[in-house]
Formats: structure tokens, sequence, C-alpha cells
């Protein structure tokens, strides 16, 4: 049997009627067209879907049954269409974030928060469990934005700076390293390294500056929160590097110190948003990108 949207919708006029002159009215069709069109529903089902001579007409028990159907599919039809709708119009959509930054959680937090509030049609969804292979999940749809300080030359993919940032060293302001003005290299050997739980290939210390000294230090020890690597750093088990804006972020205290790296004006690093080329420039990717670099502002304010 073979049942078109337009057959459940004149089931349902009928039905809210009683009669077929005024379903027809509402369905801006000919009453002939709508008695032909009911006649071909009976025929391939086999079955009659109204009792005849009844006035108002109502259904047979197969009518009710096509009712049934019909009160069930077409407000989920009438939902899709209004969601697609959306996503023609821009104002749907969705945003899955994969988060190849582990400090990143505490700037992104602020940012959805306000997204939210502006693209209530849009679904957020943060893929921490993606950061190792965000790039190819990017590209096959798994995800839509890869948080990233890493660009690349991907066909298919824009990467979208957002902010700039200096990962600074921090240590016990009783540790010897806290008297120098600048930390090098050099100065790690020897020292507990605290660090977030990630590979240290995607760490801007061994990235940056340890691996291409050849510096290994002490022992490297991954911490998952940010205030328990100041904790730890401020009771000299350690040291660590981290982001300036996260360090500026939590409540200062005098038992560390941070310091730049290398030179005194140390090294600067790019954080972006990877996106596919085809949803870069739409309007709820371009303002949460917007939004990322706003907030960024903030986190840069002494």
């Amino acid at each position: 049997m073979y049942i078109e949207f337009r057959h459940l919708r004149t089931i349902k006029a009928i039905h809210e009627t009683g009669g077929l002159a005024r379903a027809a009215d509402v369905l801006g069709i000919t009453q002939s067209a709508l008695s032909h069109q009911i006649k071909g529903i009976e025929d391939q089902a086999g079955v009659e879907l109204f009792v005849r001579r009844s006035k108002p007409l109502k259904l047979s028990a197969a009518g009710k049954k096509l009712l049934s159907a019909a009160d069930d599919i077409l407000p989920r039809m009438a939902a899709l269409e209004a969601e697609f709708a959306g996503l023609i119009s821009g104002k749907a959509g969705r945003l899955h974030i994969a988060i190849e930054c582990h400090a990143c959680f505490e700037w992104l937090f602020p940012v959805l928060e306000q997204f939210r509030k502006a693209w209530p049609e849009v679904d957020v969804d943060i893929r921490p469990g993606l950061a190792f292979d965000a790039m190819p999940a990017l590209r096959k749809e798994e995800v839509d934005v890869v948080i990233s300080s890493d660009p690349e030359t991907l066909p298919g993919v824009d990467f979208t700076p957002l902010f700039d940032y200096a990962p600074v060293f921090v240590a016990s302001s009783h540790n010897p390293l806290a008297d120098k003005a600048v930390i090098e290299a050099e100065d790690f050997r020897g020292q507990t390294l605290i660090t977030y739980p990630v590979d240290r290939a995607r760490l801007d210390i061994f990235k940056m500056l340890l691996s291409p000294a050849k510096v290994e230090p002490a022992a490297v020890r991954q911490v998952e929160l940010t205030a328990v690597i100041l904790m730890l750093v401020a009771s000299d088990r350690g040291v660590s590097v981290l982001p300036d804006w996260v360090v500026r972020q939590v409540k200062t205290s005098s038992d560390y110190v941070t310091r730049p790296l290398v030179r005194p004006e140390g090294i600067t690093r790019r954080l972006f948003a990877a996106t596919r080329e085809e949803d870069t420039a739409r309007p709820y990717m371009a303002h949460f990108a917007r939004l990322a670099r706003q907030e960024a502002v903030k986190l840069q304010r002494p």
C-alpha cells in the first residue's frame, strides 16, 4: 500500500470537518478530486475508510487506524520542516566542539554560555574524547569546530584566528628559579614538570622549548585541574608552564611566581577555530568566533 502525506492530511481534514465538501475547502481541492483520492486509498488498502451514509461522515475502524497514523506522523513532519527551515535560514544547526587545548575548558565555558542564549536552536556539545583525532573527526563531520594552536594546510578546512597567548613559567616563590628574570630550557633539568594530562607532543613547553633543546626534566607529573597544578607549584612540588590567561584568571598568590620563557618578551602562541569551509560563514559559527575573541580580550586584562 502506498500512502502519501496528502492522504494523511485528507483523512485528518475529513475527520475534523465531518464532511467531504468542507474538507475539500480546507485542503484547497475540489470535492470530486477528494472523492477520487479516497477511492484510490481504499482500492489500495482493500478496506473502506468511512461509514457510508453517516452524517457527519464517520471513520471506519480502518479509517481510525489511518487517522492515528496521521496524528503521529504529521506533527513530526511539521517539526522536521521547521528544523529544515531553521537550517536554511541559519538560525539552527550543530556546534560540536573538539578541544586540542586542555586549558581551554576554562575559557570556553563562558563563551558557550553566551552562545546558547543567542542561538537556542543550535545543538552545542563538547567532545573531549576526540581531542587527539580531532582533525579527522572534523573532516568526517563528527565534530564541527576544533580548538587548536596547530594550524595545518588541509583541503576543505579553514583556521580562524581567535587570540594570542603566551606560555609562562610558574614556580614556587621558594624555588631557586624564582630569582631568575627569564627561564631557559636548561633550567628545567632537575625539575619536576607538572602538566595537564596531554601527550607531550601537544604541550607548548615540549614543542617549543624542551624538545628542540633536547632537555628532559627530572620527572613529569600529569594533573587534570589548574587549581591543583597551582597548589602543587605553590608547595614547591614542581614547576609548570601555563597559558598566561589561565594564570591571570585565578586568584594570585605570593606562594608562586610567573616568569617569561626564553627571552623577556616570552613565547607567543595563537589559538584557532578549525571549521569545514562550507560551515565557516554560517551566522552562528561566525558569532561563536566573535564571542571567543571577545572573551579572550577579558582574559588578557591584568
